[in-house]
C-alpha cells in the first residue's frame, strides 16, 4: 500500500477490526455484483469508495426514466444508456484504482465461469429465476453469497456461506421448484429509500466478509421501511436441497 493509498483509505485503518491488513485485504479482493438496479446502484459505490479492487458488475438493462426516483447512482443524462456502462463511468471517477470489469445478462454457463474468480458475490438482481442462478454458482463455487431483495416498503437481507460446513443456502429457504413469486417490476411500487437502506447494507456485510469481520449468516432479516422494525428468522440447511443438500 502506497502513501497515497494510506492516506485515502485512513479512516478505514484508524479503526482496530480493519487496519492495514484489512484494507489490504479490499485493494486485493475482486466482488461479483449481479444487478445494477436499485440495490446494486447503492451498494457498487460504497464498495468501490472502500477499495474494492475489482468490480464485476453485470445487467443488461438500459437507465429508464422511472428509475431516477430510488436509483440515486444515475442522472437524467444516463437515460437510455446501459446501466452497466453508465455505472462504471461512475466507478471510475469515484476510484480510478478500481478495475471495473462489465457483463450484459449471465447465464448459468457465465455465472459458473465468474464465480470462481471473485471473494464475494452480490444478488441484486430482481427475479426469481436469477437468483436460483446466482445462488447455484456461489454453491458450486463455495463462494460467499449476500442476497438483498426489496418491494414496496419491505426489504430482505440474508448472507450464505457455502464455503462453510452445515451452511444453508438460498434455494434451502425458497426451493428452485417453487412457483416463481415474480411479477413485472413496473407493477410494483418502491419506496425509494429502501434500495438504498438494504444495498447499503449488503455492501457492509460484503466488506466484512473479505476483512473476515464477524457476518451473521444463514439469517434472513427482514425490514419494514413504514415501522422501522426489523424481524431475524434463522434459516435452516435442507437435507434434500436440490443445489447443497445430499440429493445434489
Amino acid at each position: 500500500m502506497n502513501d497515497a493509498q494510506l492516506l485515502r483509505y485512513s479512516r478505514h485503518i484508524l479503526l482496530n477490526e480493519i487496519s492495514i491488513e484489512g484494507q489490504q485485504k479490499l485493494l486485493n479482493a475482486t466482488a461479483l455484483v449481479v444487478g445494477c438496479g436499485g440495490l446494486g446502484a447503492a451498494a457498487l459505490p460504497y464498495l468501490a469508495a472502500a477499495g474494492i479492487g475489482t468490480l464485476v458488475i453485470a445487467d443488461h438493462d438500459r437507465v429508464d426514466e422511472t428509475n431516477l426516483q430510488r436509483q440515486i447512482s444515475y442522472r437524467e443524462q444516463d437515460i437510455g444508456s446501459l446501466k452497466t456502462e453508465a455505472m462504471q463511468q461512475i466507478l471510475q471517477q469515484q476510484n480510478s484504482a478500481c478495475r471495473i470489469e462489465t457483463h450484459g445478462k449471465l447465464d448459468a454457463a457465465a455465472l459458473a465461469e465468474l464465480a470462481p474468480r471473485c471473494d464475494v458475490i452480490l444478488d441484486c438482481s430482481d427475479n426469481f429465476a436469477t437468483r436460483q442462478a446466482i445462488n447455484a454458482a456461489a454453491v458450486a463455487a463455495r463462494k460467499p453469497l449476500v442476497s438483498g431483495a426489496a418491494v414496496r416498503f419491505d426489504g430482505q437481507l440474508a448472507v450464505y456461506r457455502p464455503d462453510l460446513a452445515a451452511a444453508p443456502c438460498y434455494a434451502c429457504l425458497f426451493p428452485p421448484h417453487t412457483p416463481s413469486p415474480d411479477a413485472a417490476c413496473a407493477t410494483f411500487g418502491v419506496f425509494a429509500p429502501l434500495v438504498g437502506i438494504i444495498g447499503t447494507m449488503q455492501a457492509a456485510e460484503a466488506l466484512k466478509i473479505i476483512i473476515g469481520l464477524p457476518c451473521e449468516h444463514g439469517v434472513l432479516r427482514c425490514y419494514n421501511a413504514l415501522s422501522g422494525a426489523w424481524q431475524s428468522f434463522k434459516i435452516q440447511k435442507n437435507s434434500g436441497c436440490l443445489v447443497c443438500g445430499e440429493a445434489a
